[in-house]
């Protein structure tokens, strides 16, 4: 803003319009701007010395400050100009603009522009414009000022304007918080003439944009100017009401169709998880959105000490690197997980989003130490309370105030409409692991189960005894390990079958490669060569070596790893059959489909199918019928797919 304000103009302009401090003020903004975002100079150092003048003055607000303190404060801004950059400020309006257009270009690829793109899926080719153009003044005097206004509230979708203003501003000081602003109903007590031509532009942009906008104006002396319009951002409770509600406007009139597509899925996730209040608070860091929702709770960076906490009954965020099979028992007592490394498909957001838990993964920012991480100078040690929110990323420090995600009535209607949209075409599914996903999916509308992962039903107080399987040194003690496991199976497959009861589940044999269930190579290394290890401890270090995977998305696993321990795949068979049988006996209706996983050939699909019909003829005659069972596999590798 200002752009072409110099020694000289600067006097112009206080001459045309006879207002001295109003030139001034003008001119040590434009300093202050075109230093920070074209010159690289940190914004601190025009902030802390305009503060020192304020302060000076005796000034309570900005348009306080009088003209020979403002001639006081250009000189200095223009010497930290000139500290910082070994030039002076340009004083050429041309070479201004080139400047401020150079500027704009740059700022596509800056750091914050690329998380951007990124978190909104915007293509990085795309590239940003260069608008120039002539500007009105805020901060004229006190009959001018500026203001940002939704033309209903963001937050909740409610209809009526919402936004903020300020008198004798400008837009920089209402969207960069240097000032306290004024609700923006109380322009209609200050200015109703103007509010009221404001609520009338309002109710015409939504007609155009048949939307809820986010507008940018400026009062100049009394006269008022839209400055620019876009489609707003809305919380996911704001979209859904907007979409019902504007079905129902007669002056919008959206199709149901058009409805659906304003609302997205993380909308939904936003409304099914808990969740930060809408309140303002300080971002510690940020790292990877991993599981939707918010948790708060204290600090633990072990897993076993997590469990001791919980059981004490303290909230617990765990905190780890990264985390493994060793730390799910922490994770399923935990409110949520904290991780400094790992993306989107790491073990910790995997599971968490498994197990509905919020997770945030990758904040690069954190130092995770035995007892305490680091975020430069902050110290959180263990037992500190933090809160975390892995629908934004976001970390704060202390304890958040969290909403629960109760659906609105919207919720269900948009559903309903996007069901007629689909038709009898396209079935719904959900993934769930355990009965209480199961039956919460149908809560919510799944026609079955698409994908039941029976690896995290290996986890937590069930790992020592997969562990026990692998390491068995003979086929008998294998065998009484994998007769264990089948119990515990079919229990946890009888609790799904009855969530899903008359509907279809698809239940993928054990997919990950054994090493998985095993504790790190790297940290029983290290443990060794430090203090060494027990005999039970150096035996999983052995197998772990043994079966550690190069490549852990193809080597042993998946059919391959059935094909190697085939009675795995049957016991797993053995377990679900025996958990459908036990569901006919009691009246129910169970459907059951098995995914053989990775399977790259045929001969791969016919010998684990034979594995399946075997154990299927061994139960016809408790009430499970070869008919009844489905098998199949998922086309998920380059091989599959030419060889299918």
């Amino acid at each position: 803003l200002n752009l072409g304000l110099n020694d000289d103009s600067v006097e112009a302009l206080a001459r045309a319009t006879d207002d001295e401090r109003f030139a001034l003020d003008s001119y040590r903004r434009f300093i202050q701007m075109y230093g920070k975002i074209v010159l690289g100079v940190p914004g601190e150092e025009f902030d802390r010395r305009f503060e020192g003048a304020r302060d000076l003055a005796g000034a309570a607000t900005d348009h306080e400050v009088p003209p020979e303190v403002l001639s006081l404060v250009i000189d200095r801004f223009k010497a930290v100009v000139e500290d910082h950059t070994g030039e002076a400020f340009p004083q050429e309006p041309a070479a201004q603009l080139r400047g401020a257009i150079d500027a704009v270009f740059r700022s596509w690829q800056s750091p914050r522009a690329v998380t951007y793109r990124r978190r909104e899926h915007l293509p990085d080719d795309l590239g940003t414009a260069v608008n120039v153009q002539a500007m009105v003044f805020g901060n004229r005097d006190d009959e001018s000022g500026t203001g940002v206004g939704f033309t209903r509230d963001p937050a909740t979708g409610d209809q009526g304007s919402f936004g903020d203003f300020l008198v004798n501003a400008q837009g920089e000081d209402v969207v960069a918080g240097i000032r306290a602003t004024q609700p923006l109903h109380e322009m209609g007590e200050r200015w109703p003439d103007l509010y009221d031509e404001l609520q009338r532009i309002f109710e015409a942009l939504e007609r155009h944009y048949r939307d809820m906008c986010d507008t940018e104006f400026t009062v100049e002396q009394g006269k008022l100017w839209m400055l620019q319009t876009r489609v707003g951002k809305r919380t996911g409770r704001a979209a859904l009401r907007l979409a019902v509600s504007m079905v129902d406007d007669p002056a919008i009139e959206l199709t149901h169709a058009e409805a659906i597509q304003r609302v997205s899925a993380d909308h939904l996730d936003q409304v099914l998880h808990p969740q930060f209040e809408q309140v303002d608070h300080t971002v510690l860091t940020k790292g990877l959105a991993a599981s939707p929702g918010a948790a708060v709770g204290k600090v633990y960076f072990d897993a076993d000490e997590a469990v001791e906490a919980a059981h004490d009954g303290e909230d617990v965020i765990l905190v780890r690197q990264e985390t493994s099979p060793e730390d799910v028992h922490g994770m399923e007592v935990a409110q949520g997980v904290l991780t400094s490394r790992g993306g989107l498909v790491s073990h910790a957001a995997v599971v968490a989003r498994g197990w509905g838990k919020p997770a945030v993964c990758g904040a690069e920012q954190i130092v995770v130490g035995e007892d305490h991480f680091r975020v430069g100078d902050t110290v959180v040690r263990k037992g500190d309370v933090v809160s975390i929110d892995g629908t934004t990323g976001e970390v704060v420090l202390g304890a958040m105030h969290l909403t629960r995600g109760e659906t609105p009535d919207e919720f269900d209607t948009v559903l309903a409409w996007a069901d007629e949209a689909r038709g009898d075409g396209l079935g719904v599914r959900a993934n769930a692991d355990n009965a209480e996903d199961a039956a919460r999916a149908r809560d919510n509308g799944a026609e079955g189960i698409g994908l039941c992962r029976t690896e995290h039903m290996f986890l937590g107080d069930r790992l020592p005894v997969v562990r026990r399987m692998i390491l068995a040194a003979t086929p008998d003690d294998e065998d009484e390990a994998l007769e264990e496991l089948r119990r515990v199976q079919r229990e946890d497959f009888e609790g799904i079958l009855a969530a899903m009861d008359g509907l279809p589940v698809t239940v993928r044999l054990l997919d990950p490669p054994l090493h998985e269930f095993l504790p790190d190579v790297e940290e029983l290394a290290v443990k060794d060569a430090r203090v060494g290890l027990s005999d039970e401890e150096a035996e999983l270090l052995a197998a772990a070596r043994s079966w550690e995977e190069a490549n852990p998305m193809l080597g042993t696993r998946g059919v391959r790893l059935g094909v190697l321990k085939d009675g795995l795949y049957r016991m797993q068979v053995r377990a679900l059959l025996e958990a459908a049988a036990r569901r006919r006996a009691a009246g129910g209706r169970p459907i059951v489909e098995i995914m053989i996983p990775l399977v790259v050939a045929e001969a791969e699909l016919a010998l684990a199918r034979s594995w399946v019909e075997e154990e299927l003829a061994g139960a016809a005659g408790e009430g499970v019928a070869e008919g009844d069972v489905r098998i199949g596999t998922m086309i998920e590798t380059p091989r599959a797919a030419l060889c299918a």
